[in-house]
């Protein structure tokens, strides 16, 4: 299996309407910590516009955490008015199939939108579905993604130099 993303951005908010219709993605799975949020749970800067201009759009959107912090989770999709869903478990399948039931879409039309190789991206594949990686909001990480993060970092730079010499 590729464990590389299908797509690899700086921020959410690069990812546009057009983007994802050209690849065929009609809804997307959030990760909220820093993705949507910096560890101290600040919501990046125009997020409820960049997810209200892709509902427009006709894009449904979902956030699958693993974090157990509801009232965190809660008030970022309360936020963006969309669902959630927590204690995903990813990148077991468990959570990715609830969105996928919420979304009431099939897996080749959703892309998975997240900050770590290890939960978001390699859950996504698993799934056989879109992969955005997208840079991390903040570089404070909670204990658990710090220790995961230099190895995440080490793939990406090679990902980065063999998509550079393509």
């Amino acid at each position: 299996m590729n464990l590389y993303p299908d797509l690899y951005l700086d921020s959410v908010k690069n990812i546009n309407a057009e983007l994802l219709k050209k690849n065929n993605i009609k809804g997307l799975i959030l990760d909220v910590d820093n993705t949507l949020i910096d560890y101290y749970k600040n919501l990046v800067n125009g997020a409820e516009k960049w997810c209200e201009e892709l509902k427009n759009e006709g894009i449904k959107c979902i956030i699958v955490s693993n974090s157990h912090n509801k009232d965190k989770i809660s008030t970022v999709a309360e936020k963006l008015n969309i669902d959630y869903i927590m204690f995903a478990k990813k990148p077991f399948k468990t959570g990715f199939k609830k969105a996928l039931k919420e979304l009431e879409l099939d897996a080749g039309s959703v892309a998975v939108v997240g900050d770590q190789l290890s939960t978001d991206i390699w859950g996504a594949k698993r799934m056989k579905m879109f992969s955005i990686l997208v840079k991390q909001v903040d570089k404070k990480d909670i204990f658990v993604t710090k220790v995961k993060r230099p190895i995440e970092n080490a793939i990406i730079r090679n990902y980065l130099k063999k998509k550079g010499a393509k």
